[in-house]
């Protein structure tokens, strides 16, 4: 990394509107770029948010979740994962975060953005940045109704359209 290197974020258009997070390379320096190269890449673009629970999260970035992808939603990644960064940035509103199995060091491509305060998943889930615009976007996609055993499985697909890693304004 150079000493000057512009700070970047992702802006997250979904079908509801857009989100942009703000990254915390100073505690999961492999997660962050692990993130921005898998949507450089495009591989974020035409998933869904596969689970939604309000009050807790809104989950996406599975490849099985792509119109026409075979695969159970929530089980897909890159095909490989990456090693755990826990830190002590706190799991509260806005906070993104990486999704992994009970594995710690079983993340790929799978996030969620806290939708309330999820303490109980701190330091052990890799935190990884935080929302600095689009909360409302946040707060209607957590409304959206869901079903399922979990009743976490959105009624209606919200698709993840992009996201797009920007220089971060000064």
């Amino acid at each position: 990394m150079s000493e000057k290197t512009t700070p970047e974020q992702a802006v997250i258009t979904t079908s509801i509107g857009e989100m942009t997070v703000a990254f915390w390379p100073d505690v999961a320096p492999k997660t962050v770029e692990n993130f921005k190269k898998l949507a450089r890449a495009g591989f974020y673009d035409g998933t869904a948010f596969h689970r939604i629970i309000k009050g807790f999260m809104i989950q996406g970035g599975c490849p099985n979740t792509k119109e026409g992808a075979k695969g159970m939603p929530g089980t897909g990644g890159p095909g490989y994962q990456i090693k755990a960064e826990f830190n002590a940035k706190p799991h509260v509103r806005g906070v993104l975060s990486m999704a992994r199995s009970s594995s710690p060091d079983s993340a790929g491509s799978q996030f969620f953005i806290c939708h309330g305060d999820a303490r109980f998943l701190d330091k052990q889930y890799t935190a990884f940045g935080a929302l600095v615009a689009g909360e409302d976007v946040l707060e209607q996609i957590a409304n959206v109704p869901t079903s399922g055993s979990e009743k976490s499985t959105p009624i209606d697909r919200v698709a993840l359209e992009s996201v797009k890693i920007v220089p971060a304004p000064a």
